[in-house]
């Protein structure tokens, strides 16, 4: 395998993101994740420009990466025009295409994101829709999210959307050559290899864990709701 180093140079993302970084700090200062988490975009900077194999690797299989929130605020503050959000886009593909991500809590999550966002839009043409969304899993949300499922009918009707129903609108059901379309984009940017690659590294590690091919829902559930408490500051 390459070097990580000329792996990440051979994504036209990361030469447009790190070009000439002088190790300012700005971008670490309008972060609203570094504000918060354990993260410092300019130290990530500096780490990827010094171009050390067994940091970058350390890197790829961390919690660090997980936590910008891809704002892009660095990019609107950096004198030199530099994007580290940029840069942590390219770190978290090159980590799932080597299965890095499944040694980090925050890693593990993008089985369920996989799971069920990624199935939604290739099966339903929607990220999020009402249909998938389990009110007991948000507690965040409160009543709020169960009474809307229990009155979307209505709910829908009286915002004008068109809630499983042919036609424009809101909530509306994609048509199947739509669909088509979204699975040939998929497979064309390399969107359904890169979601193999989830699939396959984390069966990979559910298994490490304990985890049978039948039992694992467990598994999405507990990546999805996994948290040590040890991200912030």
């Amino acid at each position: 395998m390459a070097k990580l180093s000329e792996i990440l140079l051979n994504d036209v993302r990361f030469r447009e993101g790190l070009t000439a970084c002088m190790n300012c700090g700005v971008c670490t200062a309008i972060c609203p994740a570094a504000e918060f988490y354990k993260y410092d975009p300019r130290q990530i900077c500096s780490l990827v420009q010094s171009k050390d194999e067994e940091k970058i690797e350390e890197l790829l299989r961390s919690e660090t990466i997980w936590y910008c929130g891809q704002c892009m605020s660095c990019k609107t503050r950096c004198p030199r025009g530099n994007v580290p959000g940029l840069v942590i886009t390219v770190l978290r593909k090159l980590s799932q295409e080597l299965g890095y991500f499944t040694e980090s809590e925050k890693g593990r999550q993008q089985f369920a994101l996989k799971r069920v966002v990624g199935h939604s839009i290739l099966r339903i043409g929607y990220c999020v829709h009402p249909d998938i969304v389990v009110p007991e899993k948000h507690p965040e949300q409160g009543p709020i999210w169960k009474w809307y499922i229990d009155n979307i009918q209505e709910v829908t009707d009286r915002l004008g959307a068109n809630y499983h129903r042919r036609g424009p609108g809101a909530l509306r059901i994609i048509a199947e050559d739509n669909l088509e379309e979204i699975k040939k984009i998929f497979e064309v940017t390399g969107g359904t290899d890169l979601q193999n690659d989830i699939e396959t590294f984390s069966l990979r590690k559910a298994r490490e864990m304990g985890y049978t091919e039948k039992n694992i829902d467990k598994y999405t559930d507990m990546v999805y709701t996994e948290n040590s408490d040890d991200h912030q500051k």
